[in-house]
């Protein structure tokens, strides 16, 4: 399977130097050597990528599309190395031609391409299907400055440009012209009679050209390639001439740069109608291109459409891609002449949807007036989707008003992005056991009474070759010396064997030795890049995700001004030293996520200058949280903060990078943490606070949070430090005034911080106090890692490819 000798590298790259930069191996900068390796890489992919075209198209194999409007990759060079198997040959090369590998590895920036679990699982279920030897393609936007760089200001998030492109990233991007697609927005629908049968066309509509610039994925094990697809807007015509010749430069320009807007950043703010109508934008010009360009290599090989859903799959991932369902009925429709009740159950066959979310805020809805402005044809069929859509829910419910209100597509002047998915799909699936079980009692269940074959779950997964054994090498090597080799790279559930160890004080010690240098590793990344020493001893406890109330940053900051009160009382009440760690991003227009990012490094600010907490307490935000910092942090973590509100979190995929890093969980039965649990048992984690159904029974109790505060001095304390502020004299006096009288119409304490404050306190306790018993810690932390097997994407894409796509795949047995 080796594709390179150390000695062939080394050639390949400086003739790569050579030819494309005009370089020598001497003269070469870090940035130009790690562009070389992407291009030798890329052409040995490109090449495997060309031959699995040539047997899918030999065999007439069923294609999967995979479309996420996120695609977080991170970085790429390490991990197609590791999976072509030439990651040791290249560091070797790299290092006999006058380089340090790790430089060159650093020197890659991470794709701009999503913002969290959402992009990240997209990323992981792509080398999945790669592996398995699935025919499948991603497709996505090509972003030119991503979601953003987050700085820290003082103490305030700074959103920057990402150029991640110019950085390198380009590299990896294979464009396609010849490929492009024309997107239409605006204009007007005529519709004549000719050759018997009703034509409609779109006229008078802006243009913008779709280029493809695919990325080639490699799997593992495995000489199949997959491509992620993305998406680049471009002028039909970059510059109106007349216009030019007149001296209207700008003007003249205004096509170019009007396209290349709907590329340039992932989720701009919608919060005005420029903004709003800019990511239907981007969300029509996604699912256009990427339905023509399977429509096209569909009749490149079969010549109809009539068997489209016999060969093609698409999966839509989340609601962004969900216009996938009119557009397909416009392409059967309109230009491939077909009448309504057939292309409506090709395209019914064709799409399925998973959902990610059960609040109300996240299930888009866009205004109906928007829609029939930027997308007028799409527009009427959307309509006619929800009237027939509509006609059967009232004949299943007997014209049940309130059950047809909440199933419409169309309603109120709105256009429901989940119920369109749900009406024009084959399936739906949630994303951990929980999450599907709400999905049917709840979010959806009008929709599940009436099409319960329909609803599905599928727990989501992780990429465990790249969270596990490419990011930590020395817990690899363990692993495969315990379980007899690498059969879990491509068999998970081989990492049960580790269980067998439980009571092996040789393999726990090694354990230990393990995690303590992974966080000496750590300490010595953030003494390099922020000048911050950290002490390897203390614990590591540690919440990185996309900063939401319902997941709960604040309930950490709370606890952690209660443990900082604590030693102002005693300053002998810590015996074991804690560094809390925090990683996140904050939309742009989140006004209360930027104001508890403030706030975690308000509190940094105060512990680090108070001399009681030296060596006791210690609190970091980390700038700019992306995969390749999550990389370094994952295997150095050993606690795992899962707090959100129970019944919130759709599933996770943090949570289970850390498991399988060795990391034990503090949180709640929440997500893809039930199944943890049932695989764990409360003895090999730290659960606390709510369940899902008792949050929902205190709100039709009438929940009322100032009560807490009056009833727990240890609470009422700390609130009042949020008012008080810190030595940077600022006040949270907004977040205070949220917690117990709520704001902007919204309940107090929306999310239940308070109610569940002071058992997440009692669990940091039992996690500190069973931290210090190095024993019984390093045999929860192997359990974790034995019994993480279930949450390998790997499993997940085998039963989407089993149960909802209906196509082969390597067998995981």
């Amino acid at each position: 399977m080796t594709p390179f000798t150390t000695k062939q590298l080394e050639d390949a790259l400086t003739a790569k130097l050579t030819l494309n930069f005009g370089k020598s191996t001497d003269e070469a900068s870090d940035q130009e050597m790690m562009k070389a390796c992407a291009l030798v890489l890329r052409d040995v992919m490109a090449i495997r990528g060309v031959e699995a075209v040539k047997e899918m198209r030999r065999y007439r194999k069923k294609q999967v599309h995979y479309m996420s409007l996120e695609f977080l990759i991170g970085r790429s060079l390490m991990k197609n190395a590791y999976n072509l198997g030439v990651l040791s040959e290249l560091k070797e090369a790299l290092e006999h031609l006058g380089f340090k590998a790790s430089d060159i590895f650093e020197a890659e920036p991470d794709a701009g391409l999503g913002n969290g679990g959402l992009g990240r699982l997209a990323a992981c279920y792509l080398d999945s299907m790669t592996t398995l030897d699935i025919p499948a393609t991603g497709y996505s936007i090509c972003y030119e400055l991503g979601i953003f760089k987050q700085k820290i200001v003082e103490g305030q998030q700074v959103e920057l440009p990402d150029n991640w492109m110019e950085l390198g990233g380009s590299a990896w991007l294979l464009p396609k012209p010849d490929e492009a697609q024309e997107v239409l927005f605006g204009g007007n629908v005529r519709q004549f009679w000719n050759d018997g049968r009703l034509h409609i066309v779109q006229e008078d509509a802006s243009k913008v050209l779709a280029v493809p610039c695919d990325m080639v994925v490699a799997g593992y094990g495995t000489k199949n390639v997959n491509t992620l697809r993305l998406w680049d807007a471009k002028p039909v015509k970059s510059v109106d001439m007349d216009l030019f010749a007149r001296g209207e430069y700008l003007k003249a320009s205004e096509e170019e740069a009007m396209a290349e807007t709907i590329t340039k950043i992932l989720y701009p703010e919608d919060n005005h109608y420029e903004g709003k109508s800019l990511r239907l934008k981007q969300q029509y010009f996604f699912v256009s291109a990427t339905v023509q360009s399977i429509v096209t290599r569909h009749l490149a090989t079969y010549g109809t459409l009539r068997n489209f859903h016999e060969k093609n799959v698409i999966q839509i991932n989340d609601t962004h891609p969900a216009l996938v369902v009119p557009e397909l009925m416009r392409i059967l429709v309109d230009e491939a002449g077909m009448e309504w009740d057939d292309a409506w159950e090709i395209t019914r066959q064709s799409v399925a949807y998973t959902n990610h979310t059960v609040l109300a805020e996240a299930l888009e809805r866009w205004p109906q007036n928007l829609m029939a402005t930027l997308l007028p044809r799409v527009w009427q069929i959307v309509l006619e989707i929800s009237r027939r859509w509509q006609e059967k829910v009232e004949e299943f419910y007997h014209h049940d008003y309130n059950k047809t209100a909440k199933m419409a597509i169309v309603w109120d002047g709105e256009v429901r992005m989940a119920n369109l998915c749900i009406a024009g799909g084959s399936t739906v699936n949630g994303v951990s056991a929980l999450h599907s079980d709400i999905l049917r009692r709840d979010v959806f269940k009008e929709a599940y009474g009436m099409e319960p074959e329909k609803f599905q779950n599928v727990t989501n997964g992780i990429d465990h070759r790249r969270w596990l054994s490419e990011i930590n090498p020395r817990l690899d090597a363990f692993i495969q010396e315990l379980t007899g080799g690498p059969e879990y790279l491509l068999h998970p559930s081989a990492l049960k064997k580790l269980d067998a160890y439980a009571d092996d004080a040789s393999a726990l010690e090694r354990l230990d030795k393990i995690k303590r240098q992974n966080k000496e590793e750590f300490c010595a990344h953030v003494n390099r890049k922020r000048n911050m020493t950290l002490d390897p001893s203390a614990i590591f406890d540690v919440q990185v995700k996309r900063l939401h109330e319902y997941k709960r940053q604040l309930l950490n900051v709370l606890h952690i001004i209660a443990l900082y009160q604590s030693l102002q009382d005693n300053p002998n009440c810590i015996e074991q030293s804690q560094i809390f760690l925090f990683g996140a991003k904050a939309a742009p227009g989140y006004a209360v996520a930027k104001r508890i990012i403030r706030l975690i490094n308000s509190l940094s600010d105060q512990i680090e200058h108070d001399p009681i907490c030296k060596d006791k307490l210690k609190v970091v935000f980390l700038e700019n949280y992306r995969v390749s910092l999550a990389e370094r942090l994952m295997p150095a973590s050993e606690v795992s903060q899962q707090i959100s509100t129970a019944g919130k979190e759709a599933s996770g995929t943090g949570n289970m990078k850390f498991m399988m890093n060795g990391a034990l969980t503090v949180g709640t039965l929440d997500g893809a943490n039930v199944e943890m649990h049932e695989l764990l048992g409360d003895e090999n984690m730290f659960l606390f606070g709510l369940r899902a159904e008792e949050v929902e029974q205190m709100k039709r109790e009438g929940y009322i949070s100032q009560r807490l505060y009056h009833s727990d001095p240890k609470l009422q304390r700390c609130l009042d430090a949020l008012r008080h502020g810190f030595r940077d004299g600022v006040s949270y006096e907004d977040l205070y005034q949220r917690l117990l009288f709520g704001a902007g119409g919204s309940m107090a304490d929306e999310y239940f911080l308070l109610a569940d404050f002071a058992a997440y306190c009692d669990a940091e306790k039992r996690m500190a106090k069973t931290y210090v018993n190095r024993k019984a810690w390093n045999r929860m932390s192997l359990h974790n890692i034995a019994r993480s097997g279930l949450f390998a994407a790997d499993r997940s894409i085998a039963e989407y490819a089993d149960n909802i796509w209906h196509v082969p795949h390597k067998s995981l047995e």
